[in-house]
């Protein structure tokens, strides 16, 4: 009876050690997926600010929510009942929705660019208070671009998976959404709060704490630019770089990945170790980043060009909606 009882209790043992290699396989496979998704979540990030600018202090921490809630929805409702169908029953179409994507990304890094070197960058006009029907327009649009920007992430995040089970990608692809969606807008929420700390920071008594109180008020505009820029070379780099493996995984055309993959070699085999490592991957980047502000050139060009389009592209009359 004791024998039997030991033989049980090794086997649910047994059981559980596999079930908890399974979970740390699933939380290191939804690691590489949320790193390879990178850049489209700086852009996220970078993207997001812009609703609550000049919007009355105490709607912004709720504008931000309502926009995660509405995030985490497309995310888990939309998109990865899509993605898990798409990769179960038509797996091949998936390189050619990622460069989809990856146009996408380049065009809308290409158009930012051209924005800052034209001069035409906007700049949202302070708002001391908004109406309800306005608030929620305004958090409609910007649930609308997150489904683009979400289904983005996604779709990066099955590719780095592909090879999985069914459940295993299930999993993988829920504990992205939640982590990405409460890390992007975590850090939009302490972003469109840094100013108001500030302010509270100055009125107080200690001369360390005004000085730490202006200085993140004065920090506040060069951060969003930074961030901005930031989200403009991601999307530029990852648009590029998805363009550069999927033009290769579907055969059509091999020797633009040849080429960097060559350069890549030849740097690691000429500076050895960890420098040569970071070097690699910077030329690798670099010549993403490159081939991302190409295609998305040639691509606002297209845009431009259309009869259809009017003075405003696809971009800016899908933000105005």
């Amino acid at each position: 009876m004791s024998a039997g009882l030991f033989g049980l209790l090794d086997d649910v043992a047994a059981i559980a050690k596999m079930a908890a290699a399974s979970i740390d396989d699933v939380g290191a496979a939804a690691g590489r997926a949320t790193t390879k998704a990178a850049g489209v979540v700086v852009d996220d990030t970078a993207v997001t600010p812009q609703y609550v600018h000049g919007v009355a202090a105490e709607r912004e921490l709720p504008i931000v929510k309502q926009i995660a809630i509405g995030s985490i929805r497309n995310k888990l409702l939309i998109i990865l009942p899509a993605a898990l169908l798409l990769s179960q029953f038509l797996p091949d179409l998936l390189p050619i929705i990622l460069m989809a994507g990856g146009t996408f990304l380049a065009y809308e890094g290409a158009h930012k660019v051209w924005h800052m070197l034209s001069g035409h960058a906007e700049h949202g006009e302070p708002v001391a208070e908004i109406s309800p029907e306005a608030e929620k327009q305004m958090v409609s649009g910007a649930i609308r671009t997150d489904l683009i920007l979400s289904a983005e992430i996604m779709v990066i995040a099955l590719d780095e998976v592909a090879s999985e089970s069914f459940w295993a990608r299930l999993a993988i692809l829920v504990i992205v959404a939640i982590v990405i969606t409460v890390a992007v807008y975590g850090v939009v929420a302490l972003i469109v709060k840094m100013d108001d700390t500030g302010l509270l920071l100055a009125q107080r008594p200690s001369a360390i704490a005004q000085r730490v109180g202006r200085g993140l008020v004065a920090a506040m505009p060069r951060l969003l630019s930074i961030i901005s820029v930031v989200g403009t070379v991601a999307m530029l780099w990852v648009g590029g770089h998805i363009l550069l493996v999927n033009v290769h995984e579907v055969g059509w055309w091999d020797a633009p990945y040849a080429w960097v993959h060559d350069i890549e070699h030849d740097i690691k085999h000429a500076i050895h170790g960890f420098l040569g490592g970071v070097l690699a991957w910077l030329a690798n980047t670099g010549i993403s980043a490159v081939i991302g502000l190409v295609v998305g050139s040639i691509v606002v060009l297209v845009v431009r060009l259309l009869p259809f389009t009017g003075d405003k592209d696809p971009i800016e009359r899908y933000d105005a909606a």
